[in-house]
C-alpha cells in the first residue's frame, strides 16, 4: 500500500517535519504498555492537563504517561506503589532521561527477578512471595525496555527483553494451576501462548484471546485481562504475534497487516481443548490491538465477541499529517527527503523516538536502531503502518463489538467513534472519563475500572450466546 498524500515539496519545511515527527511519531507509542515520545510537548506550568495535582509524576508527558502505567497496575499487583514512587524520586533526583528511567527501573528488575530472601537462605520460599515479585520484576523490566534505545546501550535490548520474559514465565509458572505453555503454528514460526485456567474442574469454560498493541508486554495483559478473567471462572490465553514480544525482540519479525492469520490459529488451538467452550472465545485488544483485533475478527467469524480498547481504524494517522506528508508513493524520493532534509537535524530525543516507533515495522528498522541508527528506509515501515488501516473491511464484523474511547485519548482522537459508526453489528461505545480517573490511552490510573467495563460486557454478551444456544 502506498501513501495517498501528495507530495509537495514546497509546503513541508524540515521544521514543519520535525514538529510532526514530535507530536506523530511519539503518538504511535500505542502498545497494551503505550507512552507517548519523550519528546512531546510539555505543558505550561499554568496549564490543567490531563494529570492535575498528584497525579503528575513527571513533568514530561511521556515519561509520565510510563510511570502512571506502572503506578496504576499496583491494583492487580503488578507493581507496588512504593517501589514505583521510590523509582521516580530516584529518577527525577537524578534527572529525567531515557537514561536514568531505563537503567533505574532495569534495577528494580534485576532485584525483584533475584530469588527472595528465604530462598537464599536455603529454607524454600513461599511460591506466592516468588510469583508476584516476579510479577512485579517483569513490570520494571517492560518500563526499562521502552526506553533502552534512547540509552547509551541500545543493542540490550534483546537481552533486556529477555530478562522481562524469564521473570514473566515464572511468574506464569508458579500460577496455581500452572499457565498452559504452548507454541501455535503461524506461517515459518510459532506464536508463544500462555493459557490461564481458573482452579477447579476441567469444564468447558468461556475464554477471552488477550491481544497486545505495539509495545506491550505479556504482564500488560496479566493487568488488563488475565486477572478480570480467571476472577470470573474464565480461560485467558496470552500470546506474542508478529511485532510483539518474542516475535519483535528475538526473532525479528515485525508486525503484519493480515492479523487474521494470527488469530484463526489460536482459535482453531482453543478449540481443540476440552476446557474450552468453543462458542463463547471472545477477543480483545489493548492499544494498538483494537486495531489489530478488528482487522481479525473482519474475517475470523467464529469469535463470540470483540473488544477494542480503544477502536483504532488506522494507526497511521498517528503520525502528524506534516510527517505523512513525508512518505510518497516515490520510495527513492521519500527517503531521499528523509535522509537529507529531516534527520540532520533530529535531536537525540527525536531520534530515539523515530528508532523506537518503526523499529516494529520493519526488520531493517530494528536492526539499525539497536546500533543507535535512525532508520535510512523510512518508506518500508510506513507501508506496514499504513497498510494497517481497517476503514473499508470493519463493516464485515459480524461478532457484537465493545469499542472504548478516553477522556484525552491523544493517540488517536475521534477514531473510536469512527469505528463505532462502522459497524454493522450489535455495538456499544463506552468513553472512559477523567470524572473516575480513568481519562487517558488505555486509563493507565484505573486497570481495575478499565477490566470492569470490559468483562461485564463481555459477561453479557456470552451469557446471550449461551441462552441463544440453549434454545436453539
Amino acid at each position: 500500500m502506498t501513501a495517498r498524500t501528495p507530495h509537495q515539496p514546497a509546503a513541508l519545511t524540515r521544521r514543519a517535519a520535525l514538529t510532526g515527527l514530535a507530536a506523530g511519531a511519539g503518538a504511535l507509542a500505542v502498545g497494551g504498555g503505550a507512552r507517548t515520545a519523550a519528546a512531546a510537548p510539555r505543558p505550561s506550568a499554568k496549564a490543567v492537563g490531563p494529570t492535575p495535582g498528584a497525579m503528575q509524576l513527571f513533568a514530561d508527558p511521556g515519561f509520565d504517561f510510563a510511570g502512571l502505567l506502572a503506578l496504576g497496575a499496583a491494583g492487580m499487583r503488578a507493581s507496588e506503589v512504593g517501589e514505583v514512587l521510590t523509582a521516580v524520586n530516584a529518577i527525577n533526583a537524578a534527572g529525567l532521561s531515557e537514561q536514568t528511567f531505563s537503567d533505574t527501573f532495569r534495577a528494580w528488575g534485576d532485584r525483584l527477578a533475584a530469588p527472595p530472601a528465604a530462598g537464599r537462605h536455603g529454607h524454600g520460599a513461599p511460591s506466592q512471595t516468588r510469583r508476584f515479585r516476579s510479577l512485579r520484576a517483569a513490570q520494571y523490566y517492560a518500563q526499562a525496555l521502552f526506553y533502552v534505545l534512547g540509552t547509551d546501550h541500545p543493542g540490550d535490548e534483546e537481552s533486556l527483553y529477555l530478562a522481562g520474559r524469564g521473570a514473566w514465565d515464572t511468574f506464569a509458572a508458579l500460577c496455581s494451576p500452572a499457565a498452559v505453555r504452548a507454541q501455535v503454528p503461524y506461517g515459518r514460526t510459532r506464536l508463544p501462548v500462555w493459557f490461564f485456567r481458573p482452579d477447579g474442574p476441567a469444564e468447558p469454560r468461556p475464554t477471552v484471546i488477550l491481544t497486545n498493541g505495539s509495545d506491550g508486554q505479556n504482564l500488560d495483559m496479566w493487568t488488563y485481562g488475565v486477572a478480570a478473567a480467571l476472577g470470573r471462572g474464565w480461560n485467558a490465553l496470552v500470546y506474542d504475534g508478529p511485532g510483539q514480544g518474542q516475535l519483535l525482540f528475538v526473532e525479528e519479525i515485525p508486525f503484519t497487516t493480515r492479523w487474521e492469520k494470527v488469530v484463526g490459529p489460536l482459535v482453531d488451538w482453543l478449540e481443540r481443548r476440552e476446557d474450552v467452550d468453543g462458542g463463547r472465545i471472545a477477543l480483545t485488544g489493548l492499544s494498538m490491538g483494537g486495531n489489530l483485533v478488528a482487522r481479525a475478527a473482519a474475517f475470523e467469524h467464529r469469535l463470540a465477541a470483540v473488544a477494542c480498547q480503544p477502536g483504532c481504524v488506522s494507526p497511521w494517522l498517528g503520525f502528524d499529517a506534516e510527517l505523512r506528508a513525508v512518505v510518497t508513493p516515490d520510495k527513492e524520493e521519500t527517503n531521499r527527503v528523509w535522509n537529507e532534509e529531516v534527520v540532520p537535524e533530529l535531536t537525540p530525543e527525536l531520534a530515539f523516538t523515530v528508532r523506537k516507533r518503526f523499529e516494529i515495522f520493519d526488520r531493517q528498522a530494528l536492526r539499525q536502531a539497536r546500533q543507535g541508527v535512525v532508520p535510512t528506509d523510512i518508506w518500508t515501515p510506513a507501508q506496514v503502518a499504513m497498510g494497517l488501516d481497517v476503514t473499508k473491511v470493519v463493516g464485515r464484523i459480524k461478532a457484537p463489538t465493545l469499542v472504548l474511547d478516553y477522556d484525552f485519548e491523544l493517540f488517536y482522537p475521534g477514531q473510536p467513534q469512527q469505528m463505532y459508526d462502522l459497524l454493522r453489528t450489535r455495538r456499544e461505545y463506552v468513553k472512559m472519563t477523567e470524572a473516575t480517573g480513568a481519562q487517558l490511552h488505555c486509563s493507565p490510573m484505573a486497570p481495575q475500572q478499565h477490566c470492569d467495563v470490559v468483562f461485564d460486557w463481555l459477561a453479557d454478551v456470552l451469557q446471550r450466546q449461551r441462552n441463544f444456544r440453549k434454545t436453539s
